[in-house]
């Protein structure tokens, strides 16, 4: 099964989410003020993903794990969830780089 990205509505505002293929959610975006430059954001998800280098492997104050894909510009196209451990986000990551390139889009706006 492969990943996907749901396109919805915010209130006012348009995101996605980038799932993997057991539909769990690895990725998503920001608030985008419009449906067009939420879809320009799926599309740097798709020519980032398979760049190590846009990965950004963080730590909460918590101490949770996480990660950020940045565009080349260093803007931050989407964010992950929080993980337990370095390990697991490593295969968060890992799932980006294996689904956003093709992830078929579902509009639900």
């Amino acid at each position: 099964m492969s990943g996907d990205y749901i396109l919805k509505r915010s209130g006012e505002q348009f995101m996605f989410n980038l799932r993997a293929g057991n539909h769990q959610v690895i990725l998503s975006s920001q608030r985008y003020a419009s449906k067009a430059s939420a879809q320009q954001g799926i599309e740097s998800v798709r020519k980032n993903a398979a760049d190590d280098a846009r990965y950004r492997r963080l730590a909460a104050k918590d101490g949770s794990a996480y990660f950020t894909l940045v565009a080349a510009n260093g803007e931050i196209i989407g964010t992950s969830e929080m993980y337990t451990t370095t390990a697991a986000r490593d295969k968060g990551i890992e799932s980006v780089k294996v689904n956003g390139p093709d992830g078929v889009v579902k509009d639900e706006t």
